[in-house]
C-alpha cells in the first residue's frame, strides 16, 4: 500500500461509557455527539492512499483525574509512570514512532483537538479542520486584516469555487467521488511556511467545513483537498481494563490492515468483471468468513449472493453519476 503521495489522518473516537471504572473514562467533549458524554476518548492514525487506507496506530487518552489517583490507575492495569497527555501530544508521538520506523507520507491530516502544530509543520502538509459551528466565529488574519472565518467565506466570488472530489482516488465508494465546492484563502500569520484557509462547502445543503492548513512551501488545491477529505473511524467495544483495551484496538488494527492489503491486492492483480463494482473491505469481509472462518455449506449461494450485491451496487452508481451530471 505504499504511496509516495499518502496522508495520515489522526483523528480522535469517543466511546459513550457508564460508570466510572472504565479506563480513561469521565465527563468530556465527545465530538461524534458534539457534547459532553461520560466518555472514553482515544487518538487514531490512518495510513491513507491511492490503493486504500489502513489504521497504524493509536493511543488512549488518559486524563488528569485518573493519573493524579495512582490507585484508581492500578486497577485498571494502567502502570505506575502512566502520565497525563494532549491528544496533540498523543498525536505527536505516533506521528514520531511512524517517521522512526522507516515510514514517509507527505501529508498530514488532523481535527483541530488531536493536531500538533508544532510538531508538524517543519515536514508536514497539515490540514486541522472542524465544522462550521465550531470554526466559523474564529478570526483569521488576511492581507487586508482579521475576519472571521464565515464572513471570508461569503466574500469569495462564485467563480473561485470548484467542484473537487475529496479523498484519495480510493476513497471513491458505490456512489464514486464525493464531490464539494471549495475555496482557499490566503492567511498571513507569523512564521515560515504557507498558510492558508481552506472552507468546503456542501453542493446540496451548503452547509460549510473549515480547514486551516499549512506545508512549508505552497501547493495546488487539487492536493490540499486530497489531504482534507481523506477519513477514518473505529466501531465502539465494551472492556474496561487498559491490557483488554489494547488487545481489542491492536487486533481491530490488524484486521482492518488484513483486509485493505487483501483489497489493495485483488485490485492489482484482478481487473473487475464488467458491470460489477471492485471489492470492497466489507465485501471481503463476508467472503472470508463464509469461506474461511465459518465455511457455509450453501457457499455457491453466497458467491452468487455477492455477485448480486456488486451488480445492484454498480448499478445504483451509475444511476447516481447519471443523475449528478444532469443538469439543474
Amino acid at each position: 500500500m505504499a504511496d509516495d503521495q499518502a496522508v495520515l489522518v489522526v483523528g480522535e473516537t469517543g466511546d459513550v461509557k457508564k460508570g466510572t471504572s472504565t479506563v480513561g473514562a469521565q465527563r468530556q467533549y465527545k465530538s461524534t455527539a458534539g457534547r459532553i458524554e461520560n466518555a472514553q476518548v482515544a487518538v487514531h492514525m490512518v495510513y491513507a492512499g491511492q490503493r486504500g487506507h489502513a489504521a497504524v496506530d493509536r493511543g488512549l487518552c488518559i486524563p488528569r483525574s485518573w493519573t493524579s489517583v495512582p490507585d484508581r490507575c492500578c486497577a485498571a492495569g494502567l502502570r505506575e509512570e502512566t502520565r497525563f497527555a494532549t491528544n496533540p501530544e498523543l498525536a505527536a508521538r505516533m506521528v514520531t514512532r511512524f517517521l522512526d520506523a522507516g515510514h514517509r507520507a507527505p501529508g498530514l491530516r488532523a481535527t483541530r483537538s488531536t493536531v500538533a502544530t508544532r510538531s508538524c509543520e517543519p515536514r508536514w502538509r497539515c490540514a486541522p479542520s472542524a465544522s462550521c459551528s465550531r470554526w466559523c466565529g474564529h478570526t483569521r488574519t488576511t492581507g487586508a486584516r482579521k475576519f472571521r472565518a464565515d464572513s471570508l467565506a461569503k466574500k469569495v466570488p462564485k467563480r473561485d469555487w470548484p467542484k473537487l472530489p475529496a479523498g484519495a482516488g480510493a476513497g471513491a465508494g458505490a456512489k464514486g467521488h464525493r464531490f464539494y465546492d471549495w475555496a482557499v484563502i490566503d492567511l498571513t500569520d507569523a512564521g515560515p511556511g504557507s498558510r492558508q484557509l481552506l472552507i468546503r462547502r456542501n453542493r446540496s445543503t451548503g452547509e460549510l467545513a473549515y480547514y486551516r492548513r499549512y506545508s512549508p512551501e505552497p501547493v495546488p488545491l487539487t492536493t490540499l483537498v486530497r489531504v482534507a477529505g481523506s477519513l477514518a473511524a473505529l466501531d465502539e467495544h465494551q472492556v474496561r481494563r487498559y491490557a483488554s483495551w489494547s488487545r481489542w484496538v491492536t487486533l481491530a488494527v490488524l484486521a482492518h490492515v488484513f483486509l485493505a492489503v487483501v483489497r489493495a491486492d485483488e485490485h492489482a492483480r484482478s481487473p473487475t468483471p464488467d458491470g460489477l463494482i471492485q471489492l470492497t473491505c466489507n465485501e471481503i469481509q463476508r467472503l472470508f468468513i463464509t469461506l474461511v472462518v465459518r465455511p457455509a455449506p450453501d457457499i455457491a449461494h453466497r458467491l452468487i449472493w455477492s455477485d448480486w450485491r456488486r451488480r445492484h451496487q454498480a448499478r445504483s452508481r451509475t444511476s447516481h453519476y447519471r443523475r449528478r451530471s444532469a443538469p439543474a
